[in-house]
């Protein structure tokens, strides 16, 4: 069985948001973890302990660049004395506008830093995850990636592409050791939209929608990515799993 504890896991847009959520339980359960972000800063670790916190790190880079990607990345084996053992790819942006009139300049900015980088960061990371024999990829897709929404073409065609990218390097990589699994989350309360989510019309209307009553929380995916590092055994890959609160199924 994989013991991710003794290596270190790379997350983009690590600083922030989900990402940031991410880093910090993966840091609770003894990995590793280098924090990439453009602003290059650290997540606020307040609810770790000192040692954990000393297990983060945090390195600048333009996830949407190559030779960004694999200057960072170069760095992390020597930052931690550690192996690169795994990746999760979460940063993203979110642009809307009528598909009518959606400026095809967005929409391919979209496409780069939510579909193509996640190819791009896993190509770069995948000599070393090879080399560590068993490691895991964990992709941040969106349950947007299926379903029609309006002014969301851009959005909803890249995360349903992390999807397919996620299901492509599952099956290719397995016979490498490398595990690819994608979470698919619905409306996440985070520091970034908190007050947009809790304004009234949305709030009233997310608490109708969904089934479980409201938003989830950045630490819903943080747990759940940190609960995959953890899972033994090495059979689940390919997979979406949508974090919803079950509004993706809901009628």
């Amino acid at each position: 069985m994989p013991d991710f504890t003794q290596g270190a896991v790379i997350v983009t847009g690590g600083s922030r948001g989900i990402g940031a959520s991410i880093s910090v339980e993966l840091a609770r359960i003894g990995l590793h973890v280098a924090c990439v972000s453009r602003s290059g800063e650290l997540p606020y670790a307040g609810s770790l302990d000192a040692d954990a916190q000393k297990r983060l790190a945090a390195l600048r880079c333009d996830i949407t660049d190559a030779a960004s990607v694999a200057t960072a990345f170069a760095q992390v084996p020597a930052l931690f004395g550690k192996p690169i053992v795994g990746l999760v790819n979460n940063a993203g942006i979110h642009l809307q506008g009528p598909s009518a009139s959606f400026p095809i300049a967005d929409f391919e900015r979209v496409m780069q830093t939510n579909a193509s980088s996640v190819l791009l960061a896993s190509q770069v990371a995948y000599p070393y995850l090879r080399e560590a024999g068993s490691a895991l990829i964990v992709n941040i897709g969106s349950f947007y990636d299926k379903l029609g929404v309006r002014g969301n073409t851009a959005y909803c065609a890249s995360k349903a592409a992390v999807g397919a990218i996620s299901r492509c390097l599952a099956v290719e990589w397995a016979r490498d050791g490398i595990q690819v699994v994608n979470i698919a989350p619905g409306y996440i309360e985070t520091d970034l939209n908190r007050g947009e989510l809790n304004e009234g019309a949305l709030q009233a209307f997310l608490k109708k929608r969904i089934p479980v009553g409201g938003p989830g929380q950045s630490d819903d995916i943080g747990h759940l990515a940190a609960m995959l590092f953890r899972l033994p055994g090495r059979f689940l890959t390919g997979e979406t799993l949508y974090v919803d609160g079950g509004q993706g199924m809901a009628l």
